[in-house]
């Protein structure tokens, strides 16, 4: 079996993959700091919890926009795992889809196994894809999978989080959608929840607006990453939401240059 990584500035997100299907998918905090014996350690257990062993893993895969971390997971992968990791966007994996700006190297891992996992949805239409991660981004996929560019916005929770210490009158508050549709609060917290998540939710619909009024043709909208329901909820904006787009995006990456295991 597969064991895909996706190593990105807020969690490495660990999946089993058999065939084309997730059968497992576990996540810890990024610290560059971890060890490769750390990260086995915390692996084994949750194998051996879910009726598997490093022994079932024969390939792994990593995606990162975290340089600093990939050392300790490639030593993971050898060294507990008897396998050399492949790493997203270096031979001898070929993406397998045209990178169509400036700069396709400075791209990040993720966003090229999104739009990989994103063309496997919608195979017959231009799509965006919005990740909610530590930024929060915009990618414009072709018909025909090419990668065509996007936006990148401060994800939420580096707003809340610099918001919290640079007033000092400013409680830390949770990320969740205000109690009514008002968007005019009577006290401080409430009001924190309508500036952040209707704040949001107007940033989307603008860049959505934008985005199809400039692609000029039917889309596709596939949101993505651990606030993409939370966004969903109050405010149709989506037509899917699909949280392991990453994972299956790097998933059908190694399948498509090496076949499934």
């Amino acid at each position: 079996m597969l064991l895909a990584v996706d190593n990105g500035n807020t969690n490495v997100k660990f999946a089993l993959v058999d065939g084309d299907a997730i059968v497992q998918r576990w996540a810890i905090a990024t610290d560059m700091r971890r060890t490769a014996d750390e990260y086995a350690v915390w692996l084994d257990q949750l194998l051996r919890m879910e009726g598997y062993a490093r022994s079932d893993v024969t390939a792994v895969v990593i995606a990162t926009v975290v340089p600093r971390a990939l050392h300790n997971l490639q030593v993971l992968s050898r060294k507990y795992f008897g396998v050399e990791a492949l790493i997203a966007g270096r031979p001898p994996i070929e993406w397998g889809i045209a990178l169509k700006v400036d700069e396709p190297k400075a791209l990040g891992a993720d966003r090229a196994v999104n739009a990989i996992a994103a063309q496997a949805l919608e195979p017959d239409m231009d799509k965006i894809v919005i990740s909610f991660g530590t930024a929060t981004t915009f990618d414009h996929i072709g018909t025909d999978g090419a990668y065509l560019g996007g936006s990148i916005a401060t994800g939420v929770s580096l707003s809340l989080d610099a918001l919290y210490e640079a007033a000092a009158m400013l409680p830390r508050i949770a990320i969740e959608p205000p109690p009514t549709a008002s968007v005019i609060g009577r006290d401080t917290v409430g009001q924190m929840q309508i500036g952040i998540y209707w704040g949001y939710v107007s940033m989307i619909e603008g860049m959505l607006r934008r985005m199809k009024a400039e692609i000029g043709r039917p889309v596709k909208v596939i949101a993505t990453g651990g606030l993409a329901p939370l966004f969903q909820q109050h405010a149709d904006l989506f037509d899917r939401v699909e949280p392991d787009l990453t994972l299956r995006g790097i998933a059908r990456l190694y399948s498509s240059n090496f076949g499934s295991k």
